[in-house]
């Protein structure tokens, strides 16, 4: 197994972006992320087991019921949690990306991440979408980037190795510094992979 450049677009078909559309104030750092799959892909996701779940969360877990997604949208800035609409909110940003990309909207995965109990505008990641599917790209890091909080840096990763002469990649973005405990509660890790 080696280290290999790419992160998340290292595995054949993946690609990725990340832009600042403006829920976070600060217009130097990304707050929108977007990983696409360019046919459908096996999916499956382990989730906190904290009691306090966020909306993207409950949207999540119906969309991948299925084991197959295309895509995932994530933003920073705002968790999307304890909000009286926040799976509206959700199933908006799911629908946003299937009108965009020509895919079902659930196939779209999403999540959130920032601050807790605060509405999340839908205007922003709405008017951002143009610009976050052009985005994509062999753009691992901007999609890292898009998905950051408090973390102190950018956490990517990509490894390929042989199985039976063929060769298989692994990518990873991960966001998550000092919210780890209790059991993922607000880490988010994405993993893409080739391996058939």
């Amino acid at each position: 197994m080696k280290i290999i450049e790419g992160g998340v677009c290292a595995a054949k078909g993946f690609s990725a972006g990340g832009i600042h559309c403006g829920i976070r104030k600060n217009k130097e750092k990304k707050d929108l992320s977007l990983i696409y799959s360019a046919v459908e892909a096996n999916a499956a996701s382990v989730y906190t087991t904290n009691l306090v779940k966020g909306a993207p969360l409950i949207v999540t877990k119906k969309h991948i019921s299925d084991g197959k997604a295309r895509a995932v949208i994530c933003n920073s800035g705002n968790a999307n949690t304890c909000n009286a609409n926040g799976i509206d909110i959700a199933n908006e940003m799911c629908r946003l990306v299937a009108d965009s990309m020509n895919i079902d909207e659930n196939d779209v995965i999403v999540a959130s991440t920032g601050v807790i109990g605060q509405p999340l505008d839908i205007k922003p990641i709405a008017d951002g979408m143009p610009e976050l599917v052009k985005a994509l790209g062999n753009n691992s890091e901007a999609a890292a980037e898009g998905i950051m909080t408090t973390d102190t840096k950018l956490k990517q990763i990509a490894v390929s190795f042989e199985i039976d002469g063929v060769e298989c990649k692994i990518g990873g973005i991960a966001k998550g510094s000092g919210m780890i405990h209790p059991n993922m509660a607000t880490m988010l890790v994405f993993i893409t992979t080739d391996c058939a």
